[in-house]
């Protein structure tokens, strides 16, 4: 089935991104956008826009029934989530494909399995993927879960079932503590995702996030596309990545990534996918999977030369994959800056309008961001302006033309976090690859002190 015309449900650079990679394709594009969106570049650029509401994500963006029609009334016969969003609603993903329009995604059943993180967790055990040592499920019985906590040994972690972002997760590091942080766990979860429930696990002490790309053809074919490392990380958001892994060996690559490929060819995975882990003293521990496109893909892009939203569109159109395992090739090493519209130091939001936007050129230096100058940074959504990804032939070359690149941009009007960035690869730590998920903030602590 070839696809003809795409629905972007989605806003910002990954709209953007998306448009480029049909165009590219011969494919036309149909942007979807609230009213604060108006002016956007994807809806600029798009070859037909549709407006789906006021400014409120929930009214406009999460707001399936004005998107399927947008859908209809503009002839789409695909629709891609990019990410965030409904990018992992399976009820959306059902609807979509419920409309004879191509879901440019995972199975809905797939979405669903994953999405919920104590059955990932017993999908990813079943699959032969490595898990961190607790419960088997869902927990609610304070008894049992001492007597779980007391066999793995403290400190454990409590965590919501649903959702993400760090909320719903409670350190635990004695038993007397375990009841009311797990009372505490639960009213989080239910407060932000509509369930309190949780599940008990090790706490690592001092890890790394180590996640995999993974593409199946949704017939039992799938590849690995290495790792990206993603440890360096504030309240749980990702600040900078890069691929591959300063401390993962090549022979850690391939067996890892040949247990992440099995597993979803097992599964006969469709489309996009990463499976993220916790690794410390060599060992990897399965936390999650995220059934779509991540923010980071542009550095796996760039250490394997493959596209990966045309990769999407190309197994949505029920056509094999491009790639195979043995014609992969990782070279060099790339790093992405998430260029955030926020005080670099305090975090604040800083949205308003941009008045000069110059971005970073040059060999191996990609800019994906909707900005131009006159654009109006929305106050409604994520802060994320622009990504700045950087390539080189080794690590070291890639932190050079990194901080070259990121003394060229300029953003004008609102605040970023560039000057953040410009610290962060100037540490011995990142320099030397040495870091954890806690680093970042342990250095912000000393840094404010």
């Amino acid at each position: 089935m070839g696809i003809s015309r795409i629905l972007i449900a989605n806003r910002g650079e990954i709209a953007l991104r998306i448009h480029r990679a049909a165009h590219e394709m011969g494919i036309e594009t149909v942007a979807v956008h609230s009213t604060a969106d108006a002016d956007a570049m994807h809806v600029r650029l798009a070859d037909h826009a549709v407006c789906i509401g006021p400014p409120a994500a929930r009214d406009s963006y999460l707001n399936v029934a004005a998107i399927i029609s947008a859908a209809e009334i503009s002839h789409a016969d695909a629709i891609h989530p990019g990410y965030g969003f409904l990018s992992e609603n399976a009820k959306f993903a059902e609807i979509v494909e419920a409309h004879d329009i191509a879901w440019i995604g995972p199975k809905p059943e797939h979405i669903r399995t994953m999405g919920d993180k104590v059955e990932a967790k017993r999908t990813a055990g079943a699959l032969g993927l490595p898990l961190v040592p607790g419960s088997d499920g869902a927990i609610a019985d304070p008894v049992e879960a001492a007597k779980i906590a007391e066999e793995i040994g403290y400190p454990v972690i409590i965590k919501a079932a649903s959702g993400g972002g760090g909320r719903g997760m409670k350190v635990c590091q004695e038993e007397a503590q375990l009841e009311t942080l797990m009372q505490q766990a639960g009213s989080e979860a239910k407060a932000a995702f509509g369930d309190a429930t949780v599940y008990i696990e090790k706490y690592l002490g001092n890890p790394r996030h180590i996640e995999f790309q993974v593409f199946g053809d949704g017939k039992g074919n799938a590849i690995h596309l290495g790792e990206r490392d993603c440890s360096l990380q504030r309240r749980h958001q990702k600040v900078l990545e890069e691929a591959p892994s300063p401390v993962i060996s090549t022979e850690d690559r391939m067996r890892m990534g040949e247990i992440c490929a099995q597993a979803m060819r097992d599964m006969a995975y469709r489309g996009a996918g990463t499976i993220e882990f916790l690794w410390e003293g060599g060992e990897f521990y399965f936390i999650e999977m995220n059934t779509r496109l991540q923010v980071e893909h542009p550095v796996t892009e760039a250490i394997t030369g493959v596209d990966l939203v045309r990769e999407q569109i190309r197994i949505a159109e029920g056509r094999p994959l491009s790639v195979a395992q043995e014609d992969l090739r990782f070279t060099g090493h790339a790093i992405e800056c998430r260029i955030n519209a926020e005080d670099p130091f305090t975090f604040a939001p800083s949205p308003g309008k941009v008045n000069y936007f110059h971005a970073s050129g040059g060999m191996h230096v990609r800019v994906d961001s909707g900005l131009y100058a006159g654009y109006s940074v929305p106050p409604y959504y994520d802060s994320m302006i622009a990504k700045l990804i950087v390539y080189g032939r080794t690590r070291e070359g890639c932190l050079m033309r990194l901080r070259r690149a990121l003394e060229e941009m300029v953003i004008e009007g609102v605040k970023t976090n560039i000057p953040l960035h410009q610290e962060l690869i100037r540490q011995d730590d990142v320099v030397n690859g040495d870091y954890s998920i806690k680093w970042l903030e342990e250095w912000l602590a000393k840094r404010a002190e």
